[in-house]
Parts: structure tokens; sequence; C-alpha cells
């Protein structure tokens, strides 16, 4: 009989992202220009949106998305470039995902397509049951982008990639999905509480667009040494 895989946790990873993120902060070039795309969809999609009942925002919010999968498979790269001791600038980082940008974007949208299906398939079984399946696909779908850009990995075999990373050590994604969700979710809403009422409307909007951008970068490095660990040494 195989012996079970011992699961570890890497905290040190997270203690290590913030100071590598401070001496590579080209890392943040793409999460940037991902916040900024999103701050500019959500200034002009009314536009075209509203006077037809709100039809086509779930589109425009799906391709936000994607840009952002995008922009964080090249930091991913980037942070693991860096935490192998490769070369460690944007450029080179760039120039890998743009061999990978079919298999990435792929990846993304396949990652957005199983996530819609759990939230439809949710509905249809009622409203706890839908937040449970949609938690459960991101929980199983949260290394997809590591796996298609760090591992080369194109599409649906991305998907699989992460199914079986997380199968391999659930509990190191866990902490993994806990501190994404606390940084992306919590942070930048609290960082909009903060400014609320003392700045314009452009500048409450930028606050948590760059507070998402450096929690991208951030969180780059815990999830590309994550995958890095759990695929390339336990598989």
């Amino acid at each position: 009989m195989a012996m079970p895989r011992r699961q570890s946790i890497d905290f040190a990873a997270y203690a290590r992202a913030l100071p590598a993120l401070l001496r590579h902060p080209s890392i943040l070039a793409m999460p940037l220009l991902a916040s900024v795309i999103d701050m500019l969809v959500s200034y002009t999609s009314g536009t075209f949106t509203d006077p037809l009942g709100g039809f086509g925002s779930g589109i425009f919010a799906m391709i936000v998305q994607i840009i952002y999968l995008f922009a964080f498979g090249v930091a991913v790269i980037q942070a693991n470039n860096i935490q192998r001791g490769f070369k460690t600038g944007f450029d080179d980082a760039w120039e890998d995902a743009r061999h990978k940008a079919g298999g990435i974007l792929m990846a993304a949208i396949g990652f957005q397509f199983l996530v819609y299906v759990g939230v439809y398939v949710g509905s249809l079984l009622g409203n706890l049951v839908g937040i449970v399946l949609q938690l459960v696909a991101y929980f199983f779908l949260i290394l997809t982008i590591p796996a298609a850009a760090i591992g080369g990995l194109p599409s649906g075999l991305a998907i699989s990639g992460s199914f079986r990373a997380v199968r391999a050590n659930p509990l190191a994604c866990i902490v993994l999905a806990v501190v994404f969700v606390a940084l992306w979710v919590f942070l930048p809403n609290y960082a909009g509480i903060l400014v609320n009422g003392r700045v314009n409307d452009f500048t409450f909007r930028l606050v948590p667009a760059l507070v998402h951008a450096i929690v991208l970068a951030y969180v780059a490095f815990p999830f590309s040494s994550t995958y890095d660990d759990i695929a390339f040494r336990r598989f």
C-alpha cells in the first residue's frame, strides 16, 4: 500500500512575498493595467448596458475577469522566476507569457465557464447550494492559472492540473484561498470605506483598484510557490 503524502504549508512564502514585491515592483505592471481597465469598464459599461436594462453587463464583467486572470498569469511567471533565481525582469516574464498566451487565456475562459456552471446549477437548487457550489468550484480551480502560466498546461489540462494539485495538498490550498479572499475581497472594501466621503468619485474608485493590483502582485508569490511545490515535487 502506498504511503499517503505528507501535506505541508509554507507559511514563510507569505512573509517572503512582501519584500520580494518591494524589490521587484515591475511585477505590478500587468495587475495595474488590469485594474485600470476594470475601473474604465465600470465607468463606461453603463453607457452601453443601461439603455438595455443592464443586459450585457455580465459579459463586460466576464471580460474584465479574464483580463485579471491573464495579468495574474504574467505576475505568477515573474514571481516564479524570482523565487527560482532566474531572470527576474518584467520583459522576461512577458516574453514567456506571450508564448503561453493562448493556453493562459483558454484556461482563464475555462475557469470562468466552470464557475458559471456551478453558479447556474446551484441557482436551480437554491441560493445556499449555489454559494456552496461556487465556493467548491473556486477552490478546486484555484491553481488553474499557475498550472497554465508555470506548468505550461493549456486550457482543460490546466484545469485538471489544478484539481490534481488541490487534491495533493488541500491544506496548503485552503490557506491560499483564505489569504486570497481576505486580501482580494475585504482589503479593497476596507480601503474604500477609509476614503469614502473624503475624496472625489474618481479617487474613490481608484483606491480599491490600486489595492487590487497590489494584492494580485503579492499573492502571485505564494500561488507560484504553492503550485511549484505541489506540482513539481509531489506528483
